[in-house]
């Protein structure tokens, strides 16, 4: 048997486990794209064409909600932002903001603010509380002071991008919803890290939403995530999470989320935008913090968390091999596989970043697509090796 004068007969083991590896990896690269990162785009067509029908959700109704914020100094970006949060198109919510043992003037500006605004409640954790986590005090502080059994969780540096948020969000709930999933974008700049912090967030953000719409759920961003009061208080809060110093946003809803109870918001009004980190280390520093809880996700999250990039990994990996080989054959495969993945997944990220108001993704994509489990895999490295760095933040 021969192709391209090439005769598979005379091929050596090696030259057999690369391209098996490389042609195994591409399909379930391939799949995991389809499946999970294109979801988003999928359900958001659904929803589009299923917008002129009555549905049984709660948005006719438009119950109370109760808007958490915790701010540890955040004067600053609670001037700058929170009157967005105040001033929502919703007809009866409250704000809560947390003030989590500020040391700046962030009291002065919310007592500033709840002049003008009755709709804003604060309440605070004391300076010299001695707990794990003050994040995961100060939400469970917040439920216990919300008045409503919907709370709808953004941070201090936050935007929403329209006046519709609380509307749209609240609009995921059905009756037997109890935890709802939107996307939380950074504000964008002309430079390097702020492409890499776009890119980096885009693409999580359809895997995590893409595998909650498969019926998969694992995580959600504590910058635009919403669950009932009653689920919170039913789980126990955070109880055994306590001493971890991350994980108040992703490790609930990994505890608490199914297929039958969780559902996604991808509509444009839903989106908040955030101030990413000003500084390389800081954004590194971020990426750790989220990582270092990974660990206690569920068995099955941490599985499919795995395969994604390890497979990607060796894509990449056995494409490098193959070029290294005398085989044409080989480099045809390796060139096709790598163009036919830049070309689907420039598709894919472009129009779900269209959808979501980011900018689009250009060039930059093969590299970032190489970096990035690189960089994590580093992180990973990093705190397998040095386990109290888990602890640090």
């Amino acid at each position: 048997m021969s192709f391209f004068n090439i005769d598979l007969s005379t091929w050596t083991i090696y030259e057999y486990v690369v391209g098996g590896v490389l042609v195994l990896c591409f399909l379930y690269q391939l799949y995991f794209a389809v499946r999970y990162l294109s979801a988003v785009n999928r359900y958001a067509r659904r929803q589009k064409r299923q917008s002129s029908e009555q549905t049984q959700s709660v948005e006719t109704q438009m119950p109370a909600v109760s808007v958490v914020v915790c701010a540890r100094n955040e004067a600053y970006n609670l001037h700058t932002f929170l009157c967005s949060l105040l001033e929502q198109d919703y007809p009866e919510f409250e704000v809560i903001v947390v003030n989590d043992a500020s040391e700046d003037s962030t009291q002065e500006v919310l007592d500033r603010l709840g002049l003008i605004y009755k709709n804003m409640h604060v309440t605070f954790v004391p300076r010299g509380a001695r707990v794990g986590s003050s994040k995961k005090l100060a939400l469970t502080l917040a439920a216990k002071a919300a008045h409503y059994d919907y709370l709808l969780l953004t941070d201090a540096d936050c935007r929403p991008v329209s006046r519709k948020w609380i509307r749209e969000m609240v609009s995921g709930f059905l009756p037997e919803t109890e935890v709802v999933l939107g996307y939380g974008a950074y504000f964008e700049k002309p430079t390097l890290l702020s492409r890499l912090i776009s890119y980096d967030t885009l693409y999580n953000g359809l895997q995590y939403l893409g595998m909650a719409l498969a019926g998969h759920p694992y995580m959600g961003v504590g910058r635009n995530l919403a669950y009932r009061r009653q689920t919170f208080f039913e789980h126990k809060g955070f109880a055994g999470m306590l001493g971890v110093k991350a994980g108040d946003d992703d490790l609930f809803v990994n505890r608490v989320a199914n297929n039958r109870n969780t559902r996604v918001v991808v509509s444009a009004e839903s989106v908040v935008w955030s101030v990413p980190k000003p500084s390389f280390v800081e954004w590194k520093q971020q990426k750790e913090r989220h990582l270092s809880v990974s660990p206690m996700y569920k068995a099955s999250s941490k599985l499919r968390l795995t395969i994604e990039p390890l497979t990607r990994g060796l894509l990449y990996a056995s494409a490098i091999v193959a070029a290294c080989m005398s085989n044409p054959l080989l480099w045809l495969t390796a060139g096709v596989a790598l163009l036919a993945r830049w070309l689907w997944l420039w598709g894919i990220l472009n129009s779900s970043a269209r959808r979501l108001g980011q900018r689009p993704v250009g060039l930059e994509l093969p590299l970032l697509d190489i970096y990035l489990p690189l960089n994590s895999l580093f992180l990973h490295s990093l705190l397998a090796i040095f386990p109290q760095r888990r602890n640090r933040w």
